[in-house]
């Protein structure tokens, strides 16, 4: 579990980089004023890591509420932790360097922080890690990672790749706990990273959640991130609304006791909101 105490706390990732525990996702938000406002409310209320893909059509909104926040509040590049992902179409060793390139033109950065394998496509996903190393080789990237990997993916990845993945980021919940990955990432040192953490909001009403929410006086989301954050699970929710994005940040200054962890761990029914990694067509 984290022992994490503040927003700006870090977790190490295998090679040492250093990746804040609490994120904004920004999936589904439409590039233009909306993504660049969501950004710019987190990076002023002390967020510091943004997670983008190429899927999501918004990395140019993202860049420049990155820059225009850097401006505005004397953040340094260092400072900050952005993450892209190169979409399925665009796996290969060649097509993934230029993919690569084409996010980093439309944020307007010198490197990302992590780039991550969006989808584990079949016969494909090897030559894109190999891409994945080359990018990480030259420090284009600082980390490297993968998302919606099973451990069978992981497993066929590690037997080829040189250099391991740190990263892999998923479907994550209390009705989906991924206990057999969690296990298997732990072991091999690989840090889980959730996406969707709310379920896309079909947990906020959950009697069981609501109960343990009233109890330490926090809403059913933050009581949520924090169960993420005390499996030692990074998390990335996603909000528009600036009031949402500071209440989601307020998750370090309290603590689920092992009772409450273990009933949130008893609403598991390895229940997807997203495709299955094992049967997706896009």
């Amino acid at each position: 579990m984290t022992t994490a105490k503040h927003l700006n706390d870090k977790v190490i990732l295998q090679n040492g980089v250093a990746m804040p525990w609490l994120g904004l996702g920004v999936f589904k938000v439409e590039d233009g004023s909306v993504v660049i406002q969501s950004v710019k409310d987190a990076i002023k209320n002390g967020y510091r890591s943004i997670d983008t893909a190429a899927i999501y059509d918004n990395e140019t909104g993202v860049g420049q509420a990155v820059r225009e926040s850097m401006a505005e509040h004397g953040i340094e590049r260092e400072d900050l932790f952005i993450t892209s992902k190169v979409w399925n179409a665009d796996l290969g060793y060649e097509s993934t360097l230029a993919a690569f390139e084409t996010s980093l033109n439309k944020l307007g950065l010198d490197y990302l922080d992590l780039y991550l394998i969006h989808w584990p496509v079949e016969g494909k996903y090897k030559d894109a890690w190999r891409a994945l190393e080359t990018l990480y080789k030259q420090g284009r990237v600082k980390a490297i990672g993968v998302s919606n990997f099973h451990v069978h993916h992981l497993q066929d990845l590690m037997k080829d790749a040189e250099i391991m993945p740190m990263v892999d980021q998923v479907e994550y919940h209390p009705m989906l706990a991924q206990n057999e990955l969690r296990a298997f990432t732990r072991e091999h040192n690989i840090q889980l990273e959730a996406w969707s953490p709310l379920m896309q909001g079909q947990l906020l009403d959950h009697p069981v959640l609501g109960d343990i929410a009233a109890k330490h006086g926090k809403s059913v989301a933050q009581v949520i991130l924090r169960w993420d954050l005390q499996n030692g699970v990074v998390t990335i929710p996603k909000s528009i609304k600036e009031s949402r994005i500071i209440e989601n940040a307020h998750v370090f200054d309290f603590e689920l006791s092992s009772d409450d962890m273990a009933a949130i761990d008893a609403l598991n029914e390895d229940r997807r909101v997203g495709p299955d990694p094992d049967n997706f067509d896009f």
